[in-house]
């Protein structure tokens, strides 16, 4: 793994699962993680577990829907820990919400699944994509999911019209802001831990070829592998060069 000291990371929806995951194999690759979710208790006790093991983390609870909101975390972010390098669009499940095909759905429902997967990834990037820009480096990362990419009998399609809207936003985000040192990617998932228990559909639940769910350690792997500029000290730049 490479080293990210002196990089800041915000991680959403870190509070539990893949987020966790993610925001504990970040810091351990020796960034600083703001760990957000919308429970402010779930945000504190994952950013104490990193905190307990040695890492450097603090909590940041808001909601991602809301873009004021989102604007004043980030500038607190930005207060007390630096400039946010690093960008995990993770937040992607609706409290209370399950399935529902889309003839039995209501615009109700589907605003709050586009809401959260498609404008809270926009809400979160806009907060930190300019002090990327002036500062020429940056990495956006979106979790999505195979729902956005592949259609499934089993009553996703407002959650995959987030997803798979967020998927398009990343690809042309990554054209718009590479000339700034900024790369934009986006990992589409399967079958993960978090879904263990509950009783999933024949055709998605068959059995995995590494015959096991995947872990939020597996995707915080996947997050920071190493892009090519990555490679070696990743000293945050100077304030002469970040003002240029």
């Amino acid at each position: 793994m490479f080293d990210l000291n002196g990089r800041v990371a915000l991680v959403t929806g870190a509070g539990r699962s893949i987020g966790a995951g993610i925001a504990q194999t970040i810091a351990e690759a020796g960034a600083t993680v703001a760990v957000n979710d919308l429970d402010a208790e779930r945000a504190r006790d994952s950013a104490q577990q990193i905190t307990d093991a040695g890492g450097r983390a603090i909590a940041s609870p808001f909601d991602v829907t809301d873009l004021a909101a989102v604007e004043r975390a980030v500038a607190d972010i930005e207060s007390e820990l630096g400039g946010v390098d690093i960008l995990v669009n993770n937040a992607g499940i609706v409290e209370n919400a399950g399935t529902a095909f889309f003839r039995d759905s209501t615009p109700d429902y589907w605003h709050r699944w586009i809401n959260l997967n498609l404008f809270g990834v926009l809400n979160c990037t806009r907060a930190v994509i300019d002090g990327m820009c002036d500062r020429e480096f940056g990495r956006v990362v979106t979790i999505s999911s195979g729902a956005g990419v592949t259609g499934l009998s089993i009553g996703m399609s407002a959650y995959a019209a987030g997803k798979g809207g967020a998927i398009s936003f990343m690809r042309h985000l990554a054209m718009e802001t590479a000339k700034f040192g900024i790369t934009a990617n986006t990992l589409a998932l399967g079958m993960m831990e978090n879904t263990a228990g509950r009783e999933m559909p024949a055709q998605v639940s068959r059995p995995n070829p590494v015959g096991r769910l995947g872990t939020g350690r597996d995707v915080g792997a996947a997050v920071v592998w190493p892009r090519p500029k990555d490679r070696g000290s990743p000293a945050r730049p100077s304030a002469s060069t970040a003002a240029r």
